[in-house]
This record gives structure tokens, C-alpha cells and sequence, in this order.
């Protein structure tokens, strides 16, 4: 199991591993009973939390980055309660995160992020840097595939310039036809030639 295989669905709290997906929805286990059901794609949505964005001062950062400052900082600023009051929570983001953008940042959010920070401590999922070196080793072995390619396509347009080249070359093969039935053409003109001299002679 690995941190981009989670998701959170709408109406279910906790947090949830994505198993298959299904044109009506998809299986999922708890992170936090380890119960597997089907959720109907009708009735909930999923995110994954890798594609979830929490708004800045500047830039608006991945939801992963926020997770990480959180862990660095765990030692000098440990983890809120979930169900603290607001102020002690707001206090706590801004320790170890200060760039949250408060407007548009709620309380609410923040303790949804708290929440979701103690699941996936629990299940051992707070491994960011690794995950991103795996993708990015995984794409270093996939480009020389991808490399090879254009030699393909380069042998498919050679022979496709061959091709032609012979097509070209047959019709020569029928000239000698055409001269033959020329031939024969003439032939046949000279023929009542040779017939009308026949006709002087015997008259």
C-alpha cells in the first residue's frame, strides 16, 4: 500500500485505500478498520489525496508538501487534537505551516488534515521522497522504450519508398506488347497493299 492509493470519499470519513475500479464505482478498504465494501460512484466521490491542493499566500501547494511539514516539525510542535477547539488548531498550522492562506483555508479543513495526518502515520504511509524517487526511476527505465520508436516508423516509411519504385518498374514489362500489337497494326495496313498490286498484275 502506498500514499497515492488513497483517496477520501465524500459522506465516509477516515481515509481509503482504492482496490479496483468499477464503472458504477469502486472497492475500497478502510484505513482505519481495514473493512473492504463497494461505493457506489452515484451516491460519493473519491479524490485521491495526491491530486488535493491547499491554498497559500503564494502558490497553492499538493496536500503531500503540508503532511511533510507536519512530520518535520512533529518533534517541536506535536500533532493537535482533532476535536480541539479552533483556536488551538489554527495555533498549531500555524507553527508548522504559516503560509495557509486563512481565508480560504477553514478550520474545518485544517481538522480534516490533522484527521487524516494521524491515519496515514498509523499505517505507516508518511513516505513522500520515496514514493517520488520509485515514479521517477520508473520513467528513467520506460524512455529507451520510447527511443526506439522513431527506428520503427523510419523502416515502416523506407519500405514505403520502395514500394513505389516497383510499382513504377512494371508497367515496363507491357512495352513490349504495345510494340508487338503496333506491329501487327502495321502489318495488317501493308497487307491490302500488296493485294492491289496482285490485281494490276493479273489485269
Amino acid at each position: 500500500m502506498q500514499y497515492r492509493e488513497i483517496v477520501a470519499v465524500t459522506g465516509l470519513g477516515g481515509l481509503f485505500q482504492l482496490l479496483a475500479s468499477k464503472q458504477d464505482g469502486a472497492i475500497v478498504r478502510s484505513l482505519e478498520d481495514k473493512s473492504t465494501r463497494f461505493v457506489s460512484s452515484r451516491v460519493h466521490n473519491f479524490t485521491p489525496l495526491e491530486s488535493i491542493e491547499v491554498f497559500t499566500t503564494g502558490d497553492n501547494v499538493n496536500l503531500a508538501a503540508v503532511f511533510q511539514a507536519m512530520l518535520d516539525k512533529e518533534a517541536k510542535f506535536p500533532l493537535a487534537d482533532a476535536k480541539a477547539d479552533n483556536q488551538t488548531v489554527k495555533a498549531y498550522f500555524k507553527n508548522v505551516f504559516p503560509e495557509f492562506d486563512e481565508d480560504r483555508v477553514y478550520v474545518s479543513d485544517m481538522k480534516k488534515m490533522v484527521k487524516w495526518y494521524a491515519i496515514l502515520k498509523t499505517n505507516d504511509l508518511l513516505k513522500f521522497e520515496e514514493e517520488t524517487e520509485e515514479v521517477e526511476a520508473a520513467e528513467e527505465t520506460a524512455a529507451p522504450v520510447e527511443e526506439a520508436k522513431p527506428k520503427a516508423k523510419a523502416k515502416k516509411e523506407a519500405a514505403a519508398e520502395e514500394a513505389p519504385a516497383e510499382e513504377k518498374a512494371a508497367p515496363k514489362k507491357k512495352a513490349p506488347a504495345k510494340k508487338a500489337a503496333a506491329a501487327d497494326a502495321e502489318g495488317e495496313e501493308k497487307k491490302p497493299k500488296v493485294a492491289a498490286k496482285k490485281k494490276k498484275t493479273e489485269e
